[in-house]
């Protein structure tokens, strides 16, 4: 069984092939090079060294968000169309949850964080059980305050994963103090390995056409006109 994972939420560009359950070869980068640009040409390269067509693929998990708009809507598409044209299965898997599964061997609380600005984040909170990732809260485009509320509330240790979240630490260390703790560079960007795994595990398909990308929030400009539509009916 061959895998194809595909993780462009973020700015972190993740892509890897999985046979068997083996990693056998996963390329990693943050480079500031647009996912449009890079991730199809990588996901060439990873074939090719690893002396596959791309109908030895038998399924495809990508990571369906949340994140960067423009980055969830590259990696689904990009996952979309090779598994209508290669007659695939395909899986989505949440891009936090892939992130939370760096630190499956932290023994308390775990919470992947991608900055959105304006003193918000995308955020969740996860903790392993019996070697199973699940969720204490979920997904969801949140207030920096309203979570650290909440892990406050749960008086445990809590690992931070994610790049962003250095933004946020002085905040976090300020609010959580010693129960905080962050994880060391090589965890803070998700692993497609990471998310075939998660996807072997739920193996749930997705409908293909139907399938779309969980945002957890509306676009800036789906806002504007919502305040727009409210306005006008008054």
């Amino acid at each position: 069984m061959i895998w194809l994972g595909i993780d462009t939420s973020n700015t972190p560009l993740s892509i890897a092939l999985v046979k068997d359950g083996e990693v056998l070869i996963e390329e990693s980068a943050t480079l500031p090079v647009t996912h449009s640009l890079r991730a199809m040409p990588v996901i060439e390269e990873l074939l090719g060294k690893s002396g596959l067509a791309p109908d030895a693929i038998d399924r495809i998990a990508v990571s369906e968000g949340p994140g960067s708009y423009t980055g969830v809507r590259i990696g689904v598409t990009i996952a979309k169309t090779l598994a209508w044209t290669l007659d695939k299965p395909l899986v989505g898997v949440s891009s936090l949850k892939t992130l939370a599964a760096n630190g499956q061997l932290f023994p308390n609380l775990i919470c992947p964080m991608v900055d959105a600005r304006r003193n918000n984040v995308y955020s969740g909170v996860f903790q392993f059980e019996q070697g199973k990732l699940t969720a204490l809260m979920d997904d969801g485009h949140y207030p920096l305050e309203e979570l650290l509320s909440f892990l406050k509330e749960q008086s445990v240790p809590v690992l931070f994963i994610g790049k962003d979240t250095i933004l946020h630490r002085a905040m976090i260390e300020e609010r959580l103090g010693e129960l905080a703790s962050f994880a060391p560079l090589s965890l803070n960007i998700p692993r497609a390995s990471a998310l075939i795994d998660l996807a072997m595990r739920e193996e749930q398909s997705e409908e293909v056409h139907t399938f779309v990308p969980e945002y957890r929030r509306l676009a800036e400009a789906e806002v504007n006109w919502l305040k727009e539509q409210q306005h006008g009916n008054k």
